[in-house]
């Protein structure tokens, strides 16, 4: 099952696509704006007349850098030994549609298109044969760097994960019962509806069982807790105006604009 969470009239409501929205793949995938939801108390309403929120209740985010070994290449570094982490606030957060802001004077900002792990149950020490059955679902991640920040490879700053509104979430949450194999899964990123980055979840170091695992060892995982995978290669810069769209096999087609200062009034 696909569901979203959206602001409508006043409210926040539990929504769910009409006609398979957002099912199709491609640069030619029909746009989800275009679709209309049905809401949890039964009205249908276009999907431009609401505002889209992050797809399910988030607990604590938990960010991955350098998970796949084409992206560490990409950025002229080794592949991990161990799994690199850190945490992000409840700031960062943003849906769909959303607006993220690139600071006047920066030279390098990009996306990363990541498969996010939605956890459903606690997990507390879990061994790796029994950690697939505390995740909910899954749902798309955007999350933006801004290189010029970066104090090192290892050090993902605050500068550069923690930023108001760098990290989109959604379109949808999709049961992790419908998603057959989240190991084989196509991510692509398109910007300005050109394609500019590829890669597919088989390709990940530190695989989903193998981060509950290591994470659940030393925290408790509690549902809404989301891990962020990482992101293939495939990195561009993007600049004010940019319409960036991140699609994963079978999760749905996430899109945000790149905006200036000036929109929020810096």
């Amino acid at each position: 099952m696909m569901r979203a969470r959206v602001a409508y009239s006043g409210a926040i409501h539990e929504a769910v696509p009409i006609a398979g929205a957002d099912r199709a793949q491609g640069a030619g995938a029909e746009d989800p704006d275009r679709e209309r939801l049905r809401l949890a108390d039964g009205r249908m309403v276009a999907a431009e007349d609401v505002v889209w929120l992050p797809p399910f209740e988030v607990g604590t985010v938990i960010a991955l850098g350098l998970n796949y070994a084409d992206h560490a290449k990409e950025l002229a570094f080794n592949a991990q030994q161990e799994p690199l982490v850190f945490l992000k606030g409840p700031g960062t957060l943003l849906g769909h549609r959303g607006m993220t802001r690139r600071p006047a004077g920066v030279n390098f900002m990009h996306y990363e298109c990541e498969l996010a792990v939605v956890i459903g149950a606690e997990a507390r020490q879990v061994a790796r044969a029994h950690a697939m059955d505390h995740v909910a679902g899954y749902c798309i991640a955007n999350d933006y760097a801004i290189r010029d920040y970066l104090e090192n490879w290892y050090r993902p700053n605050l500068r550069v994960k923690n930023r108001d509104g760098g990290t989109v979430l959604g379109p949808w949450f999709v049961d992790s019962a419908d998603v057959a194999d989240p190991a084989q899964l196509g991510l692509r990123t398109y910007v300005n509806g050109q394609l500019k980055q590829q890669g597919n979840t088989r390709d990940l170091i530190f695989d989903i069982p193998y981060l509950i695992e290591y994470l659940s060892a030393f925290m408790t995982l509690s549902p809404g807790d989301v891990i962020l995978t990482g992101t293939p290669e495939g990195v561009v810069n993007v600049m004010e105006g940019d319409v960036v769209a991140c699609e994963i096999d079978g999760l749905g087609r996430l899109v945000n604009t790149i905006v200036a200062d000036v929109v929020f009034g810096r």
